[in-house]
């Protein structure tokens, strides 16, 4: 039996199908609660994008065989995993040994087929290729991409948008605004786009988000955590095994990879609401702009600060080399979004107050000055 799920984000839209109910399924929770995933028959997909993913042991072969009869090949890292490309006439085939995953890609229509071995790594997959497909259509239409977590008040949906660069405090400030009436809308970046006169229109990038131990302690939301797993439930698989171990045991020190990573809690987008009772939004108007420091033992505060935005505030080809556009679904415009479509947006978010906020491990006293500077935009 096929399934579908049907992921709808601004104007683009890409449809999921398998013939495993655990692929689709797997799209319409990871994606359901910020791009209006639904369930949909399969028989009355029509011509769009669609990724169709199916266990399928002797397409996988045939496809593989493909990749490796002589022709000409790339070999690339695509989501951490060695992947062998190779052209088919107008398509593009790879093959995924680690995965045990084989692709299809057809560009000018948007069709992308994977056939694996196992459910699994397909529904990863699929979930993975189904999002590329969204930010293709988007990016191709004016759309551009900001490194920035997002907050929207519900009432009027003015979007509180926050910069920084690792351990700046954006997951933190859009979390501490989430747990006091604000809807999250991204933990760690935007599509936006400019529209009508002066707005710049956000809708989420849904992804699992990484929550530090300490700051999960820090929410107070790590007894949840642990009570969660010792019913049973698990967080995102991406998860390392050692912070599982850590929920479990109450400790929330925080654990490093090595010295610039660090492990952290994965957090499935549908957690939010359910756990831990934060509102999620599913897009805003852009209204003002954050620029949070961390220092521990400080007074929470608004500081000076405030700057202007950078390249470096925008995601780019160059800094999604964990997904590597090889299946060509933004069809040549780069993975931030056009040049005229970014200095649009940096255009019009320069206009928009721009507020830097000193945050410290007092989460009430961070969480009050946020929510003060929040009101006012």
């Amino acid at each position: 039996m096929i399934t579908a799920t049907r992921l709808e984000a601004a104007a683009a839209a890409v449809t999921v199908l398998s013939n495993r109910p655990e692929v689709t399924h797997w799209a319409l929770r990871y994606f359901g609660p910020w791009w209006n995933a639904t369930s949909v028959d399969a028989a009355a997909v029509c011509a769009e994008a669609v990724v169709i993913a199916d266990v399928k042991p002797a397409d996988h072969e045939e496809i593989t065989l493909l990749v490796h009869d002589g022709r000409p090949t790339e070999t690339v890292d695509y989501a951490k995993h060695p992947l062998r490309v190779a052209r088919d006439g107008e398509d593009i085939i790879a093959t995924s040994p680690d995965e045990g995953i084989a692709y299809r890609s057809t560009p000018s229509s948007g069709r992308l087929v994977l056939a694996g071995t196992d459910a699994r790594p397909l529904a990863l997959a699929a979930a993975r290729l189904a999002r590329e497909s969204i930010r293709g259509q988007l990016l191709r239409d004016g759309w551009a991409v900001l490194h920035s977590s997002a907050v929207v008040r519900q009432d009027d949906g003015a979007t509180v948008l926050t910069f920084g660069d690792k351990g700046a405090g954006k997951t933190a400030t859009a979390l501490l605004l989430a747990s006091h009436g604000w809807q999250l809308l991204a933990n760690d970046r935007v599509l936006v786009r400019p529209t009508g006169e002066r707005d710049v229109e956000v809708v989420p990038w849904p992804s699992a988000a990484a929550l530090g131990l300490g700051l999960l302690h820090s929410l107070g939301w790590d007894v949840t955590a642990r009570e969660h797993l010792e019913a049973g439930g698990a967080f995102h698989p991406t998860q390392h095994e050692s912070v599982t171990e850590a929920l479990l045991a109450g400790d929330h020190t925080p654990l490093w990879e090595n010295a610039k990573r660090e492990r952290k809690v994965q957090v499935f987008p549908d957690q939010f609401p359910d756990l831990f009772g934060v509102p999620l939004a599913t897009g805003g108007r852009a209204a003002g702009l954050f620029f949070p420091q961390v220092d521990a033992d400080s007074e929470p505060d608004v500081v000076d600060g405030a700057r202007a935005l950078g390249e470096a505030d925008f995601m780019s080809g160059a800094t999604e080399d964990r997904y590597p556009d090889v299946f060509g679904q933004a069809q040549g415009v780069d993975g931030g979004g056009r040049e005229s479509a970014r200095a649009e947006v940096a255009s019009r978010l320069a206009a928009l107050p721009h507020h830097a906020v000193l945050l410290s491990h007092d989460i009430p006293a961070s969480a009050a000055v946020l929510g003060k500077v929040a009101d006012t935009v």
